[in-house]
């Protein structure tokens, strides 16, 4: 009995893809819906390890411009009203309404100071917008893969008894293929969660030290323009 057992357990295709093709309906949707998941959640980390580079580059650029010693005005000339760049784009913000800010006869309308610094604030929240867009995908496939993957474990399982209790029969090679492929659902629910938990919480410190840097920007040049209008 044992060495027809090990016979017929060897016949059975214990590959990836044989144990995909075994699984229920329910099953292989649950596995689908995992090796989506893991996919989108690394299509979003290339892309998002691309941008934070591309806006530390940028970042560090502009800075040397902004600090070279070259006039504000001809600065602001050179990038334009509408740059690409995420700390040009907060400069100009704040370049723009500092121009809106003077009268005719040259003096500054009151409350110019507050007027800069929340225009260069709404720049600053659009531009986290877009540095965190797509974070909250992979905070989802974190929390809930083990669960959609456990999920299709337990219905793997509960189909896996259904056919012992069928067959009479608690051989191995009745036994071994259902609780391989319900194990299998497990195994891709943390493959898709273990990379998207990690991933998550880098990129969320990248780009809240980013962030950070164009809020230390903002404030240092709010507080040029600052001197410029107490004088």
């Amino acid at each position: 009995m044992e060495t027809e057992t090990l016979v017929l357990a060897q016949e059975i295709d214990f590959s990836l893809w044989g144990l995909f093709a075994r699984a229920t309906f329910t099953v292989k949707l649950v596995m689908l819906m995992l090796i989506v998941a893991s996919f989108w959640s690394w299509s979003i980390i290339f892309q998002k390890l691309i941008t934070y580079r591309t806006a530390r580059r940028e970042a560090g650029t502009f800075d040397r411009a902004f600090w070279s010693g070259e006039p504000l005005d001809a600065l602001f000339e050179k990038i334009g009203p509408q740059p690409d760049g995420s700390s040009e784009k907060i400069f100009a913000s704040g370049m723009i309404e500092w121009r809106r800010s003077h009268r005719n006869d040259g003096g500054m309308i009151a409350g110019a100071q507050a007027r800069i610094d929340r225009s260069m604030d709404v720049a600053i929240a659009k531009e986290a917008e877009g540095l965190q867009k797509g974070l909250s995908i992979l905070a989802t496939v974190g929390s809930t893969a083990p669960f959609i993957g456990l999920f299709g474990t337990v219905w793997g399982i509960m189909n896996a008894f259904i056919e012992i209790a069928e067959q009479q029969n608690t051989n191995l090679a009745v036994v071994a293929p259902g609780i391989a492929e319900a194990l299998l659902a497990t195994g891709l629910g943390l493959l898709a969660a273990i990379p998207a938990v990690i991933f998550y919480n880098k990129l969320s410190a990248d780009s809240d030290r980013i962030v950070g840097g164009y809020e230390a920007f903002a404030d240092e040049f709010a507080t040029i323009l600052s001197r410029q209008l107490d004088s």
